[in-house]
């Protein structure tokens, strides 16, 4: 990990120094290259240049340790050439121990083993079956592996006290040393520190204006006289790239247009579509971006609410009606006349009549403060905040649509905002275009015209019982119809084409 570290703050370094060099040649009258320019201090070439010198990073990498050159440490250098060394010389060693052990054993190998130390390997002959016959004279029999035995020898332990561990050696010396590099970067950590903050800048901005030049974005106006938001065929920056075709929509809030809009809809018309719009070309004009928009002039927003994604989990103990009413009940408290608010589908987590009280309540609430109310879009599926008139009637208020046009049973979506408000949530289509079986599509439809006619609903259990008597009573009137005493009557076929498929329908 510390050489993956410290190749990436090298590389850091080096494009810093490259960046300020490039800022220099610009026009120092704009500031963050006049920042850049002259806070990207010489500090930075002596800390690419302390690493460049101390850090082996092919042998860091290779390792995956930290290392370093050599002729930075002189006792490093000699413990690596001893253990680089040390093969051949092992060689000879197992060479002279091959010769005082017993002439039944073949081969024998000196090894290293980190942590442990020299060893004498011995492969494991047929006749070494039980423990005991592991013990050789004059050897310490240490442990069996991969069918090698291995022990300590008078020579082994000569060389423990001769050369050490010296693989731990070198990793501790070696670790010493990276801990004082590390203490010399951070000394200067205040210029890196502010080189990934200039640099994030200019990412930044650089984003955006790349952005802004292969979509076709507009630059904003702000004018802090306008009050509220006013946006001439704005369009949403992530759903354009996604969707094959993308309906621009137009916005105007504030003055006499109004303060508080209630958009409603069928289901997947693009109401939350148009309110995320509406909020992020706001958000984008307030830090400086150019937006998805032919036009755009923004007024003094000092804030923007939002009650749109739930975002839930198991930590907060917080039911998904509960985060709603909290991110609404922060909009009430804070929200000033300044305040943008976007409302989706508030309510819906509860009982109807509740939720739709409960929205009610919010938008009288901030209908009552007059001038002061915020700019509010809110989307709903309530229509009865509209039929029953649950919102004081006046200037501040202004109803809106998404545009839709009934085609036989198909529903056509012109994702077009439009003033008015829809009749229908349309539900049924929408269900049937997800998938749910027809059967159950007209139950919950012939239910949804039932409630709004105020008609009783009789229980699907009720209907198949009726079902049932006719079928019987057809079955019935068959057998009153059947002439026994006929000569040409096949009572099999009778029962084979008339009862049993009637009876199959009873049943």
């Amino acid at each position: 990990m510390w050489a993956v570290l410290l190749v990436f703050l090298s590389q850091t370094v080096y494009g810093a120094l490259g960046l300020r060099d490039a800022c220099r040649s610009l026009p120092q009258s704009i500031q963050l290259f006049r920042d850049i320019a002259q806070e990207f201090s010489d500090d930075l070439h002596h800390i690419a240049s302390l690493i460049g010198k101390v850090v082996d990073f092919e042998g860091s990498l290779a390792e995956n340790r930290f290392t370093v050159l050599p002729n930075i440490d002189p006792e490093i250098d000699e413990k690596k050439r001893r253990l680089m060394g040390l093969p051949s010389f092992l060689t000879e060693v197992a060479r002279k121990e091959l010769e005082n052990l017993d002439s039944r054993i073949p081969s024998c190998s000196v090894i290293y083993i980190p942590l442990i130390g020299f060893l004498l390997s011995i492969p494991r002959l047929p006749f070494m079956v039980e423990a005991s016959d592991f013990e050789i004279n004059g050897l310490d029999f240490m442990f069996l592996s991969e069918e090698k035995l291995h022990y300590r020898s008078a020579r082994t332990k000569e060389l423990d006290a001769l050369l050490g561990d010296l693989h731990c050696e070198i990793r501790d010396q070696e670790t010493l040393l990276m801990y004082q590099l590390q203490c010399q970067v951070l000394a200067r950590a205040a210029v890196l520190t502010q080189v990934l903050d200039l640099a994030s800048r200019l990412d930044v901005l650089l984003a955006l204006a790349s952005a802004a030049r292969d979509y076709g974005y507009s630059r904003p106006r702000y004018s802090p006289q306008v009050l509220g938001v006013r946006i001439q065929n704005g369009r949403h920056p992530l759903m354009e790239l996604c969707a094959r075709t993308f309906v621009p929509n137009s916005t105007e809030c504030g003055g006499d247009k109004g303060r508080v809009k209630v958009i409603t809809g069928p289901n997947s018309s693009g109401k939350s579509i148009y309110l995320k719009q509406v909020g992020l070309i706001t958000f984008m004009a307030l830090v400086g971006s150019f937006v998805p928009a032919e036009e755009a002039e923004i007024g003094a927003v000092d804030a923007i609410f939002t009650r749109i994604h739930s975002c839930e989990s198991i930590s907060l103990g917080l039911s998904t009606f509960m985060i709603d009413l909290n991110q609404v009940a922060k909009a009430v408290n804070n929200a000033t006349a300044q305040s943008l608010v976007l409302i989706d589908e508030f309510g819906k987590g509860t009982n109807t009549v509740d939720g739709l009280a409960l929205l009610a309540a919010v938008l009288r609430h901030w209908l009552a403060r007059g001038p002061t109310c915020p700019h509010i879009f809110v989307a709903t599926n309530f229509l009865s905040l509209v039929q029953l008139q649950l919102l004081p009637q006046g200037p501040l208020v202004q109803y809106l649509t998404m545009e839709t046009c009934e085609d036989g049973n198909d529903l056509v979506f012109f994702y077009q905002v439009c003033e008015g408000v829809a009749k229908a949530s349309h539900a049924s289509y929408t269900a049937a275009q997800a998938g749910l079986p027809d059967k159950l599509v007209a139950r919950g439809k012939e239910v949804s015209d039932l409630i709004r006619s105020g008609k009783p609903i009789k229980p699907v259990k009720d209907l198949l019982k009726k079902n049932q008597m006719e079928n019987c009573q057809t079955l019935v009137d068959k057998f009153m119809k059947l002439d026994l005493e006929d000569p040409n009557l096949d009572l099999n076929i009778f029962m084979s084409q008339e009862v049993l498929p009637a009876a199959t329908s009873i049943l």
